[in-house]
């Protein structure tokens, strides 16, 4: 008996040294070489005075199916014979955590046109194909333990092979659909991690040739479920200059902290005592809905108008920015009782909890920061000498400096009835499902979505201004209309 646990103990130690690690894939930048990167706030844009930024939360498929709700009801709000894409044709920026993130990347990839295969293609397909997911498996425990039971050969693989094609950054930007971000989360700094050419330059790194499936692996990499995803930190022979904004954030007293410690963390990649592979893991851990990039590119822009140009500022009207937040609202399960909860269910209790936190921080956080944005936009807009306007509009005909309204949704279960709620929460947070219960999660994303009330204020706002095509916006007594296919 002393031999086999002995022999067992053995076995044990092996496993954990054999952790699905994952080796770095990033290249470093070449000497003199300039990466590209898609600018802030393009895209097929149809109409200048309209923007949307739309936010997708994680949460497993059940995330990816809620925003692929929304999605569709925004294209079937104003849509037409003239306008099959609807509002989407105004969609400007796309941000995602976890499995917001798969949504986020299809959509940056394959645009409004590509909306009606998401769901066959990758939402009711299992996603955990390769995944290790029995968790009273000894090695896959084991492994979880060392490091992460699965590595990108399982989760990245399988988006590749779905929906992704092997697309890297620079296809992403290439397809012009609107300004893409994937979110993680860097787990020695614990900050989020922003997907972007300027964190990469930190790195001494090309973003362009990273594959994406890369960066939503990264971003939806739970703990224990998935090993970090890793880059390393290419400091030898590289001229990195830090940007401005980060100088200025170092000795301005009124930065914000969180502005403070992003910039500290693209300080500490420079510095191989501190950094030499960044660790990243599920971007919900610090970040949720994946908002800490706007209010970044808002503040290292300097200007009243950044991130936006000085002529996208002078022609917008409206802006919506939606947060499709399908995470679990409340989870009784184990609070009848006194006993629990252990194992498993003790790391997603303290997962959820943190991503909540999380979720509710970054979106008072949004808010917020619109709130001046659009405060700042009015004032700058009505300080411009009518030259200048003219310059930057083509003419000052009809121009009103204070014409500019802002829209702030966040949709979720709780527009539901009671009913509806616990059934949602009650829906895992896998990359698996049944068909029946993704249908039943985009059912309920379009429906929320159709009920969110700053939606709707939207929808009136640009009524009023007699969009093109003749279509009329769903109006707020309408309820509960099934998504077109």
């Amino acid at each position: 008996m002393g031999s086999f646990k002995t022999f067992v103990i053995g076995a044990l130690l092996a496993l954990a040294g054999c952790g699905a690690w994952n080796q770095p894939l990033n290249t470093p930048l070449g000497p003199g070489e300039a990466p590209d990167e898609q600018p802030f706030g393009t895209g097929t844009v149809a109409d200048e005075e309209l923007f949307i930024g739309l936010a997708f939360s994680g949460g497993g498929t059940r995330a990816s199916s809620f925003s692929y709700g929304m999605l569709k009801a925004l294209r079937d709000a104003t849509r037409s014979a003239q306008n099959p894409d609807g509002l989407l044709q105004s969609v400007r920026l796309v941000t995602g955590v976890s499995g917001g993130s798969v949504t986020a990347a299809y959509y940056g990839l394959h645009g409004p046109r590509g909306l009606d295969r998401y769901r066959d293609d990758y939402l009711v397909q299992n996603a955990e194909k390769y995944m290790s997911t029995a968790i009273w498996n000894p090695v896959t425990l084991v492994r979880g333990i060392s490091g992460g039971a699965n590595s990108r050969a399982t989760f990245a693989r399988f988006l590749d092979e779905s929906i992704l094609q092997g697309a890297t950054f620079r296809d992403l930007w290439a397809r012009g659909h609107a300004t893409t971000w994937i979110n993680a989360a860097d787990v020695a700094n614990n900050t989020p991690f922003l997907f972007s050419q300027e964190t990469f330059d930190a790195l001494c790194s090309n973003l362009a040739d990273l594959p994406v499936s890369e960066a939503v692996a990264a971003s939806a990499a739970f703990p224990l479920v998935f090993s970090p995803i890793v880059l390393k930190a290419h400091t030898d022979n590289c001229d990195y200059t830090e940007p401005d904004w980060l100088t200025a954030a170092r000795f301005n007293p009124e930065a914000t902290s969180a502005m403070r410690a992003y910039g500290a963390t693209l300080e500490s990649y420079r510095d191989p005592e501190k950094v030499k592979f960044v660790k990243l893991l599920d971007g919900g851990i610090t970040d949720n809905f994946g908002t800490t990039g706007l209010a970044m590119e808002r503040a290292k822009s300097q200007t009243p108008f950044g991130p936006l140009t000085d002529a996208q500022a002078v022609k917008l009207k409206r802006m919506l920015f939606l947060v499709s937040n399908a995470a679990v609202q409340s989870d009784y399960s184990w609070s009848q009782k006194v006993g629990g909860p252990g194992g498993v269910q003790m790391g997603m209790a303290i997962a959820n909890s943190s991503m909540g936190s999380a979720s509710r921080v970054g979106y008072d956080v949004l808010r917020l920061t619109l709130d001046q944005y659009a405060e700042d936009l009015v004032e700058w807009r009505c300080s411009l000498p009518a030259a200048r306007v003219r310059a930057l509009r083509g003419t000052t005909r009809g121009w009103d400096c204070k014409d500019l309204k802002l829209f702030v949704g966040q949709i979720n279960f709780t527009a539901l009835d009671a009913e509806e709620q616990a059934e949602l929460n009650a829906v895992p947070t896998r990359l698996r499902l049944d068909t029946e219960l993704v249908d039943k999660v985009i059912d309920a994303g379009y429906a929320a979505t159709q009920l969110n009330p700053d939606f709707n204020g939207f929808l009136l706002a640009i009524d009023a201004r007699q969009r093109p095509g003749g279509a009329r916006p769903i109006q707020p007594s309408a309820r509960r209309i099934a998504p077109s296919n």
